[in-house]
């Protein structure tokens, strides 16, 4: 698990295509640093920080994410409890995709 956290840290480099979305690697970065920054966000998954603005409003508007101000910054809680959206899918819950993404060493 080492390798995974250290290669969170890293600059994105972002291969032509990948199995997660955008939206996922968002999430991921929030469940893993729940007072992380928009411009480390946008740096780790290898996209502008208006791109990331725009996924965690949709994440925060579907309910998948909660956000409050602490200070003059926000701090984020994501909802593992939650179903996946796409039908395929909808009869799992984020914590069975994206928990043992962000499980600690």
């Amino acid at each position: 698990m080492a390798v995974a956290k250290s290669l969170a840290s890293a600059p994105a480099r972002v291969p032509s295509w990948t199995f997660l979305t955008n939206h996922a690697h968002v999430l991921v970065c929030i469940a893993q640093d729940a007072e992380i920054r928009l411009a480390e966000i946008a740096r780790r998954v290898g996209i502008g920080e208006r791109a990331v603005h725009s996924i965690v409003q949709d994440l925060v508007d579907a309910g998948y994410v909660l956000r409050t101000k602490q200070g003059r910054h926000n701090v984020y809680a994501v909802r593992m409890d939650r179903n996946l959206r796409h039908p395929l899918e909808a009869g799992h819950q984020l914590t069975e995709v994206f928990g043992p993404l962000v499980q600690p060493e």
